[in-house]
């Protein structure tokens, strides 16, 4: 049932946006929860990588003194990764196309995590 819910908020995500390409939950020790995902992209190394650079990321925020860390957004060439904290337990994973409209793309994630951690 849960499972269920979760995939439903990732397939509502990816149809919000043309330049979703990919969304998961990732529990914040890296295991995952439910993940949309194209071929070629490993689960458990998307999990191990999402707590890894939001460990990385909540130090960084904690020494600067920036409060406690809401979201880490990397830009490469080929798009964005965006992670999101979806209540105390869960992360929200979204990887873009490099031309996505990024203003649009943080709201649908605001959501999507607001609904993912009524449920985790």
């Amino acid at each position: 049932m849960r499972d269920d819910m979760l995939k439903s908020i990732l397939s509502d995500l990816n149809g919000s946006s043309a330049d979703i390409e990919a969304a998961a939950i990732i529990s914040t020790d890296g295991l995952m929860m439910a993940s949309l995902l194209p071929a070629g992209l490993e689960e458990d190394r998307i999990g191990a990588m999402g707590a890894a650079i939001l460990a990385l990321g909540g130090r960084t925020a904690q020494e600067l003194a920036r409060g406690q860390l809401e979201q880490v957004l990397i830009k490469g060439r080929n798009g964005y990764v965006l992670l999101t904290h979806a209540g105390a337990d869960a992360v929200l994973a979204v990887m873009t196309k490099a031309s996505a409209k990024l203003g649009l793309i943080f709201l649908d994630v605001k959501r999507a995590a607001e609904s993912v951690a009524k449920i985790v």
